[in-house]
């Protein structure tokens, strides 16, 4: 009895490896690939989520942005030093090593590129923020991945944060969202280099269905006004170079604004993930994250109309 027992043990185990998820890192030029890894490598981690393992890397990097020809090298060193993580010379060679991949270039220029060859492998994707660089490059990426049946979502960690998973309502009449927003000369969409995030955040709270963006651009911050197609108005302000997170929500009967110390790390939004990875259902519909570049896209046109309003393309 006890050498059955041992047995039935051992495929036990045998069985919970195979079912683990191996996963594939696209970009070593952003904290990102070390925060993930960290939270799905390490089974000791308060913040472990179980499910898959960081297995295989491509190194990627740009030459023309400091911020990730500063930090590849460095970051793609620890994976393979503390990680173990197999560095491959190319995409294609990364889908044949994994079952899902993480999308993690800092760069949102290469982001259409790095994920054609993902979509030709038919492997699911979370691509890391920005989506793209462009709302031409970000409807592509959509295009080709609907074509192909390939399921992918993009998010910001602060849409599964405190704010985004308290402060959501059916009655919400309007909302104020801030958050860092330095820009990235090399990025059309310049508020999609970090303003991603409260805008994000914006569109967790208020929904989809923006119409019209009005933007004032100063050398310290932006603010974006957008307006619904029910009069509701949501308002985001970008801060530079720093700042922290925050919502203010309007109801009818009350207004709240987010605690000053509200959380947003990571583990949350490894948790939809992979999720989204096991189900190949995204918690984030396309659709809206589409409306999101769209958003921008109208918020850059309005910046260079010196801050006429813009509808939605």
């Amino acid at each position: 009895m006890p050498e059955v027992k041992l047995s039935l043990l051992l495929l036990w185990a045998l069985c919970a490896a195979r079912a683990e998820l191996r996963l594939g890192i696209i970009g070593t030029d952003t904290s990102h690939a070390i925060a993930f890894t960290k939270i799905l490598n390490d089974d000791t981690s308060l913040d472990h989520v179980p499910g898959g393992r960081v297995v295989a890397a491509y190194k990627g990097g740009s030459k023309d942005i400091e911020s990730s020809y500063s930090r590849v090298d460095k970051y793609a060193e620890e994976l393979r030093s503390k990680w173990h993580v197999e560095f491959v010379p190319d995409i294609a060679t990364l889908c044949r090593r994994v079952d899902a991949v993480l999308l993690e270039s800092v760069d949102g220029r290469v982001h259409l590129e790095q994920a054609k060859p993902v979509i030709a492998a038919r492997k699911p994707l979370f691509i890391d923020k920005p989506l793209a660089a462009t709302l031409e490059d970000a409807r592509e990426i959509a295009r080709l991945a609907k074509e192909a049946g390939v399921p992918w979502f993009s998010s910001s960690s602060l849409r599964f944060g405190e704010i985004g998973t308290t402060m959501k309502f059916p009655d919400t009449r309007g909302v104020t969202t801030w958050g860092p927003g330095p820009l990235e000369e090399h990025h059309p969409l310049d508020l999609s280099w970090y303003a991603i995030h409260p805008i994000e955040m914006l569109y967790t709270l208020m929904g989809t269905g923006c119409e019209e963006v009005t933007r004032i651009s100063t050398p310290d911050a932006d603010v974006i006004v957008g307006k619904w197609n029910n009069g509701r108005i949501g308002t985001v302000r970008a801060l530079r170079p720093y700042g922290g997170y925050g919502a203010v929500v309007f109801r009818p009967k009350e207004v709240l604004q987010s605690n000053p110390k509200a959380a947003a790390g990571y583990q949350p939004l490894l948790v939809e993930i992979m999720k989204f990875f096991e189900t190949r259902q995204p918690p984030v519909s396309n659709e809206e994250t589409l409306e999101i570049f769209a958003f921008m896209d109208a918020a850059q046109r309005s910046k260079a109309e010196g801050g006429k309003p813009v509808r939605l393309r």
